[in-house]
């Protein structure tokens, strides 16, 4: 399928205004993370809040007005006695960063857009050619039958397989809600410009909580296929605290430790099958699923923390 023509003839330009001493960023990787679609763990939200930490600037600004649905998604607003104090308006930048080795790439944040996709995407890839992108990078998690016990995958997908790297692809084809990173990767592939994604395993009773390890996961398979040097700084400790209060409450429980026992055992059995060429494993008799498995674990750790699940 070839480039989308505009319906209305609007110019993808009129959506977003550049900073007027953008410096030359011929050959950098553009990453890009939207809120409002599936993020198991907070994946992406925390990975670009790390990437945000340090010393960075906006380069471009997209019009919200024209992007967003307020009501769908309402805009807090701070009200004061007798007065509004504050609104906190959304935001849909591109930053500008460094890594550890002082070479630059940019960030593309904030709420995914509620109308104008094929516009949006026009506007992005017009940014890519004005500022000489070489690669963007998409990040996010999804929920995964798998316990958090053993190591956490990654699914890698890009507009050529060799961008793929040593990640492993899905053994079948699916097909799922679209949004916007995935249309924007899917045009970025059809106008000829290279583009990644990663989504990091989840283990789905984490799915709703703020889960740093899957952000690590995601931020080290980054960094093998941009090139960049990206610090993992707190969010290791981050994810080791997490982790810990998560084994702490495994370990009160006999029937929690047991259900994670029994998700280790199906996850084993699969890695097995596998390495040995086949999917089709040796079923274990009366295991229960890892849904099943998970909805258990999932209630627990609710019970655990007066109903919110894991703590944040």
């Amino acid at each position: 399928m070839g480039e989308q023509e505009d319906p209305v003839g609007l110019d993808p330009d009129d959506l977003y205004e550049v900073d007027s001493d953008v410096p030359d960023l011929t050959g950098a990787v553009l990453m890009h993370h939207f809120e409002g679609f599936m993020d198991a763990g907070s994946a992406g939200r925390l990975l670009a809040e790390h990437l945000l930490g340090g010393e960075h600037r906006v380069v471009a600004r997209f019009d919200v007005d024209r992007l967003i649905d307020y009501r769908s998604r309402r805009p807090t607003m701070t009200y004061a006695v007798d007065h509004w104090e504050d609104y906190d308006a959304p935001e849909l930048v591109v930053h500008l960063l460094h890594d550890a080795d002082e070479t630059p790439f940019l960030l593309l944040s904030g709420p995914e857009p509620d109308h104008d996709w094929e516009r949006f995407c026009a506007a992005v890839r017009n940014l890519v050619e004005r500022w000489g992108v070489r690669l963007t990078a998409g990040f996010h998690g999804i929920p995964m039958g798998a316990p958090h016990t053993r190591p956490l995958g990654v699914t890698a997908h890009a507009t050529r397989k060799d961008l793929v790297g040593e990640h492993q692809p899905l053994p079948n084809r699916l097909q799922v809600p679209g949004s916007v990173a995935a249309l924007l990767e899917y045009r970025l592939g059809e106008w000829g410009h290279d583009a990644v994604g990663f989504a990091a395993h989840v283990p789905h009773y984490l799915a709703q909580s703020t889960y740093p390890a899957s952000s690590l996961i995601v931020l080290d398979a980054l960094s093998r296929s941009t090139g960049l040097s990206l610090p993992e700084g707190e969010l290791r400790a981050a994810a080791d605290l997490a982790d810990a209060e998560i084994n702490r409450q495994v370990a009160e429980s006999d029937e929690i430790a047991d259900v994670v026992r029994a998700l280790e055992r199906q996850y084993d059995t699969f890695i097995e099958a596998s390495e040995r060429g086949s999917l089709l494993a040796e079923s274990v008799e009366h295991m229960p699923t890892a849904e099943e498995l998970g909805s258990q674990f999932e209630r627990f750790l609710a019970e655990q923390n007066g109903g919110d699940g894991p703590e944040r």
